[in-house]
């Protein structure tokens, strides 16, 4: 069923020799993101990795990734966001880099190098919307260029960090409605549903399924948009997931 939704979306124009089967290296893409391993140590039957490897970088420079997830996530039609963000540790393969070229989505912490991933997700947990941060971003802000899908009507979920005027003020511009935890040296009060909000747990079950691809749990790429590639790719697994689920 997965291949049936893919086959359709995947780019057709081909120039020179025609390219390897799209099924058999996708097959290894996804290999090497659900156990993390080096790219070199895709198996044989998914063909040479350096297709592999090519394949993933070509189509990721062309967008393709992106494109593919939009199609997918396209389809959500419900009235009920939430938004959140989780923090992935940056192997140290991945932080050799020299200081002044450090990727922007690489921030320090306690722990290390971290990356913090953004993700708009629809009621049933299926990603609308990603994004890359320094660890050290702060959610409510990094959160103002992902929201263009909440619209009239609908319900935004977050917890106390998305909590803000501007946030507020726009989704009331737009005929929604902030269903967010207020901090608790607020003065102004907001409408506020305990038992909506119970429902965000949604989001955090996204990122568990996000994690469980070890190509995103543990962030081995240097490259902010392979990285972010990554995670689409593991987001259209969690969609085409849901759909098997339901038929």
């Amino acid at each position: 069923m997965h291949w049936s939704v893919i086959e359709p979306l995947l780019p057709t124009k081909v120039r020179g020799v025609p390219r390897a089967d799209d099924r058999k290296v996708l097959n290894g893409i996804f290999w090497r993101l659900r156990t993390g391993a080096p790219w070199a140590d895709i198996p044989a039957r998914y063909g040479p990795h350096t297709t592999c490897v090519n394949r993933f970088n070509r189509w990721r420079r062309a967008g393709h990734w992106a494109c593919i997830l939009h199609a997918i996530s396209s389809t959500y039609d419900g009235d009920v966001q939430m938004i959140d963000s989780s923090s992935i540790r940056v192997h140290q393969h991945a932080a050799t880099v020299k200081k002044d070229e450090r990727s922007r989505c690489m921030g320090r912490s306690r722990g290390g190098l971290t990356t913090k991933i953004h993700a708009l997700v629809d009621a049933e947990g299926r990603p609308v919307r990603l994004k890359l941060t320094e660890d050290q971003a702060h959610d409510g802000r990094s959160a103002a260029d992902m929201l263009e899908t909440v619209r009239a009507g609908h319900i935004l979920l977050a917890d106390r960090a998305y909590d803000g005027d501007v946030l507020r003020a726009e989704m009331a511009e737009r005929g929604a409605w902030a269903n967010i935890r207020a901090m608790p040296n607020r003065v102004k009060v907001f409408p506020f549903s305990p038992w909506v909000c119970r429902q965000r747990n949604a989001v955090e079950r996204f990122f568990n399924k996000l994690k469980r691809f070890r190509a995103v749990a543990t962030r081995y790429d240097k490259c902010d948009d392979n990285f972010l590639a990554s995670v689409q790719l593991a987001s259209i697994r969690i969609w085409l997931r849901s759909y098997e689920s339901v038929t």
